[in-house]
């Protein structure tokens, strides 16, 4: 078997790019409606991601 091919540091896996582009929208969404302000994109975007990345992990 062949070792997994690491990518380099600055490029992002299509999974990655993937989730942080959901996690994006969804806060966007947040934001658009009323229901978070721009002051907690810093602690949101994280738990949202992290929530996207858990719930494609327990699919598998």
């Amino acid at each position: 078997m062949s070792p997994k091919k690491e990518l380099p540091l600055d490029r992002l896996t299509p999974r990655q790019e993937s989730l942080l582009k959901a996690s994006k929208e969804i806060i966007v969404k947040f934001i658009e409606s009323g229901r978070m302000s721009v002051s907690a994109f810093e602690e949101a975007f994280p738990q949202v991601y992290n929530t996207l990345k858990d719930t494609l992990k327990k699919d598998k």
